[in-house]
């Protein structure tokens, strides 16, 4: 499949991009090429598509459940009890809604933890985006639970060399307060034995910071240091509650780093450490966390609190510019991946978005990256390409009534248990 765009805006100047396969194949002037189809660009700007680099996709089948209620309280005893319930065709429907969302709002691949991982690859597969799914992993330090954890995640693993390459395998560990010592050890050989990423929750709470100085006499990351299992193949979300020393060793270990503004906030998590992370060089991404903590994917709204909260802790507007809040949001999460896309440039994977310039949010238009952060919503994007496919033209992708419409029977059949 090859498709070319003619005449679109990128970095402010009119050109044509041809993307042949599932790459950018040439991007230049009036290219005389013979296609399978084309879409005309003018009037239209192509920059890189979002990467939400942590969520758990299906929980949009929880948005508004829960609100409005502190973290152990809201876990233990609203999600955690619900999520029990949950079976793998609930997570494939939660998921595609999931997709679909996040397509309308320009994100083409996620970085997902979640239970019944067949469910969620499947829709992913059927939507056309990219993820990287890992199975979340908890045993409460209960052995049988343990076993049983690392069987299924072999398994898991085996039965992902099935699905497309657009669809990665990654390992779950959800906390150090939920995942013993020995099967984080066990994460951490698998890990370098197949060459995965460790996607984690760190030091969300100050109550996982002072429960591991009790246990081990170290904050969390010191502690996962001694244990082996930071390195830059280590995904992890939030890292509110860390020193100094600890943001060091998040960065000689080249850790990914995934900021969740949003969600932190809602939660009353604390505050990220932007200013600080990046004087140490550690290497920052932006997520939007699950949907029930949220409560949407929407990465245009995800840049903009970030940047405004980064500005606000530190008492200096020039914290967190939109250029930078931008390439966390593209390029950054793509790094954190792994991944070859992020940026339009020849060769890379061709994942994209077309902005239409005649939106109201982006007039006069001054400059596009800074409207994208501070003014932009859905609205302002026409079209979704992920590995050279169209996924939603004219802000239309097909399907959605009959995704929506599915996701609306579990009001009914939610509220109709006992949580």
């Amino acid at each position: 499949m090859s498709i070319l765009i003619r005449n679109v805006e990128l970095d402010g100047k009119s050109t044509d991009v041809l993307i042949e396969g599932n790459r950018f194949k040439q991007i230049g002037a009036s290219l005389a090429v013979d296609v399978d189809e084309v879409l005309e660009g003018a009037g239209m700007a192509i920059v890189p598509s979002f990467v939400n680099a942590h969520t758990h996709a299906s929980m949009t089948l929880m948005r508004s459940y829960a609100d409005d209620l502190g973290l152990q309280d809201w876990l233990t005893n609203h999600i955690w009890p619900l999520e029990a319930r949950l079976e793998e065709e609930d997570i494939y429907h939660g998921a595609r809604l999931a997709c679909l969302e996040m397509i309308k709002s320009g994100t083409t691949c996620f970085n997902d933890m979640y239970w019944h991982y067949p469910g969620i690859a499947r829709a992913v597969e059927e939507m056309g985006l990219r993820a990287m799914l890992s199975s979340v992993f908890i045993d409460f330090s209960d052995p049988e639970k343990a076993a049983a954890q690392r069987d299924l995640t072999i398994q898991l693993f085996e039965e992902s060399r099935h699905y497309s390459d657009r669809i990665g395998f990654a390992l779950g560990p959800h906390a150090i307060y939920t995942v013993s010592e020995d099967s984080l050890e066990w994460v951490i050989r698998f890990a370098k034995e197949n060459d995965l990423l460790i996607h984690i929750h760190i030091s969300e709470t100050q109550q996982e910071v002072d429960d591991c100085l009790a246990q081990y006499g170290l904050r969390p990351v010191q502690w996962l240091e001694k244990i082996g299992l930071l390195g830059p193949n280590v995904v992890a979300a939030h890292v509110i509650h860390v020193n100094d020393e600890e943001i060091d060793i998040l960065s000689r270990h080249g850790v990914q780093v995934v900021h969740n503004p949003v969600a932190n906030m809602k939660l009353a998590a604390g505050s990220f450490q932007y200013e600080k992370m990046r004087d140490s060089g550690v290497k920052i991404a932006l997520g939007t966390d699950g949907c029930s903590s949220n409560n949407n994917l929407d990465m245009l709204e995800e840049m903009k609190v970030a940047a405004l909260h980064a500005k606000l802790i530190s008492g200096d507007p020039t914290v967190l510019p939109a250029g930078a809040v931008f390439e966390m949001a593209t390029a950054g999460g793509a790094r954190a991946l792994g991944l070859e896309c992020g940026e339009i440039k020849e060769g890379m994977l061709a994942d994209c978005l077309l902005v239409d310039l005649a939106n109201h949010r982006l007039a006069p238009g001054y400059h596009l990256i800074d409207d994208l952060v501070y003014s932009a919503d859905a609205s302002c994007i026409d079209t979704v390409i992920c590995d050279g496919t169209i996924l939603m033209q004219h802000g239309y992708v097909e399907g959605e009534e009959e995704i929506v419409a599915e996701a609306r029977k579990y009001r009914k059949k939610f509220q109709r248990q006992e949580i």
